[in-house]
């Protein structure tokens, strides 16, 4: 058994390009970061992150850091990147190993961001998932427990921090190296690919809080807000023709239907294969001028049309004619609105893929606009199933993955108490909801739990209909055909 501090180094020079020679220096770096005190006590650790966290607790117990979550973090990524290359040596590797194969380049840089607690891997796996057959194939339920909830000791330190406008966001690329604050997030060891997108300098990053598999991000190298153009498709298909086995996304560019952040150009990216990719399409049809470029309406409770093509370029055209019919299109008999006087409020969620030869486009139709009845949005989740889902329907939760809120976690546990008839404390807002099961299941002390994931699952279903700008009734489907008119179809 060897003392924590010397495992830890053992750990360093195994997982980087340190030496022997250079236990001594990483001996007395480590001293420097977390003290003197307990760091030669017998460990029979071995997890490189394990270790890491145990010396973040010698750290602490020495005064060398606060006991707040956000500031070990700090330290925590500091320490970890000993093992982490610099930038210019990450981006000499994946660029070398890239020319011989993608996908291994792709892999090397993916273990990288995990070995070195980038990815917050321990995290992640506290996720709730599960699936629920639904009407359009198996829906995706996640309940996100990964990301820390903030400690009302850390808000209340953020107050004091100075402002300070750097980095001005955390998709900007001055995060690389970024040594963290009480509020914001440590990126020391933070690594980023640098990559040509047509001609423009972008970053290739994993996402720490990952929500599927190989969830990676790719940002523009200037802080721009985002914009959905004809620019977007051809990015969005260069990068699945770079990147083997990853689709690639775009939150749209408008409040209520976009993402969390629209004030920095990004896409996001991964190797995971979600529901709306595996639905089926009610019926295909070509759009003329485009013999080339197959058409189809997805089976999904959102509008989908997907495009594929051999031809990156005729899928771009294509693709342009359809945001610019979209953006100009209203049709007032299914409340379709592209103006009012708060402005423009249609735009489109596009997702790329590549299979086999072939490339496929997704372009989803959303529309913001207000009303007086669902002043939230009028395709935005309406109010009788915010009691699951409030937040924005973003890239992810479009192509089937539900992304909620970590309160679901004690809350459904006193829905299933409530509907067996045990001492409950349930929240108001799910009462009508457990009613409504109580009364049309037959729920049993036995089967509770999967009644409600079941319904849950139902409800974010719901959630996506109520996102659909086109409803999948004959109405709105004969709507859908209407606007598709007026493209030109054969």
């Amino acid at each position: 058994m060897t003392s924590l501090v010397n495992a830890f180094v053992e750990k360093i020079i195994a997982n980087s390009d340190y030496q022997e020679i250079d236990s001594l220096y990483l001996h007395n770096r480590i001293l420097a970061l977390v003290g003197e005190d307990g760091v030669n006590k017998e460990s029979s650790l071995t997890d490189l992150i394990e270790l890491k966290e145990a010396l973040l607790q010698v750290a602490v117990a020495n005064g060398k850091v606060g006991t707040l979550t956000e500031e070990k973090d700090c330290l925590g990524a500091e320490l970890m990147n000993f093992i982490t290359p610099a930038p210019s040596k990450v981006n000499q590797d994946f660029w070398q190993t890239y020319g011989d194969s993608p996908t291994q380049a792709i892999a090397d840089f993916y273990r990288l961001s995990k070995a070195n607690d980038y990815i917050k891997v321990a995290a992640i796996a506290k996720n709730i998932a599960y699936q629920v057959p639904s009407a359009y194939g198996d829906i995706e339920i996640t309940i996100n427990l990964s990301k820390p909830e903030k400690d009302p000791k850390a808000i209340a330190a953020a107050k004091k921090v100075k402002a300070s406008s750097y980095p001005k966001c955390q998709l900007c690329m001055e995060n690389e190296g970024y040594q963290g604050r009480i509020d914001y997030p440590a990126r020391a060891n933070h690594r980023i690919i640098h990559l040509d997108l047509l001609g423009q300098e972008w970053g290739f990053q994993y996402s720490p809080y990952a929500y599927f598999n190989e969830h990676c991000i790719f940002l523009d190298r200037q802080h721009i807000p985002m914009q959905i153009t004809r620019r977007t498709f051809e990015q969005l298909l260069e990068i699945v023709d770079k990147f083997p086995g990853y689709f690639a996304g775009s939150n749209s560019d408008l409040p209520i239907v976009g993402g969390s952040i629209l004030t920095h150009n990004h896409y996001q990216g991964g190797r995971h294969v979600f529901p709306m990719e595996k639905a089926e399409l009610d019926y295909t049809f070509y759009f003329k001028d485009f013999p080339d470029i197959k058409a189809g309406i997805v089976k999904w409770p959102m509008s989908v049309i997907r495009l594929t093509g051999k031809n990156k370029s005729r899928l771009v055209a294509l693709a342009e004619e359809i945001l610019q019919a979209w953006r100009h299109y209203s049709d007032p008999k299914v409340d379709v609105v592209a103006f009012s006087q708060e402005g423009s409020h249609h735009t489109v969620t596009p997702i790329a893929r590549k299979r086999n030869s072939q490339f496929e486009l997704d372009i989803v139709l959303r529309d913001n606009h207000t009303s007086d009845q669902y002043p939230d949005g009028v395709y935005h989740p309406h109010a009788d199933v915010q009691h699951i889902k409030k937040e924005n329907i973003g890239l992810i939760e479009v192509m089937g993955l539900a992304i909620l809120p970590p309160r679901l976690k004690e809350e459904l546990v006193e829905v299933e108490n409530y509907l067996i008839n045990q001492y409950n404390e349930i929240a108001d807002y799910h009462k009508t909801w457990a009613d409504e099961l109580k009364s049309s299941v037959n729920v049993s002390v036995g089967n509770v739990h999967q009644v409600v994931q079941h319904a849950v699952g139902q409800v974010f279903v719901r959630v996506l209909e109520d996102a659909g700008v086109y409803k999948r009734n004959p109405d709105g489907q004969l709507a859908f055909r209407r606007f598709l008119e007026t493209i030109g179809i054969d």
